[in-house]
């Protein structure tokens, strides 16, 4: 995980539209970056519902919200479409941002080892400078308790 206080690392890369995005398109504004393991599985999907119900509040504080996998672009479109989501959401097959914020880690599942997305969250300010950074996240309240982090 990166540390607070540290330049966010810039990125590039498609939304579920095709979309293309980068770090400096949200300058000026907060935002949070949230890393997700996979498209339409429970959790991922409590969690991006959260985030789409609360995004008025985040818009309302100032703050975009943008989630990251290594799922493809038509997987992120259905994931999208399936539940109504109201946010950006990036594609990052190659886990270039994944790697670059640090959220590519040894995993273990039910005993077994692997390698995945851990699942973080990162609010950056509107300098592009990490200001929370969290990767120990609950699905399901992540985005309520980020919105009590801006309060």
């Amino acid at each position: 995980m990166l540390e607070v206080g540290t330049k966010a690392p810039d990125f590039e890369a498609v939304d579920q539209n095709g979309e293309l995005h980068r770090l400096s398109d949200y300058r000026g504004k907060k935002l949070i970056l949230y890393f997700y393991p996979k498209d339409n599985t429970p959790g991922c999907t409590k969690q991006a519902c959260s985030y789409s119900e609360n995004r008025p509040h985040f818009l309302e504080k100032g703050v975009e919200v943008v989630g990251v996998s290594k799922d493809s672009v038509a997987s992120h479109k259905k994931f999208e479409g399936n539940y109504n989501l109201s946010f950006t959401i990036l594609s990052d097959p190659d886990r270039k941002i994944i790697e670059a914020y640090d959220v590519w880690k040894e995993k273990k599942n039910y005993g077994k080892v692997s390698m995945g997305v851990v699942r973080t969250t990162y609010l950056i300010d509107e300098e592009g400078t990490i200001i929370l950074a969290n990767d120990k996240v609950k699905a399901a309240e992540d985005a309520t308790k980020m919105l009590e982090k801006l309060s």
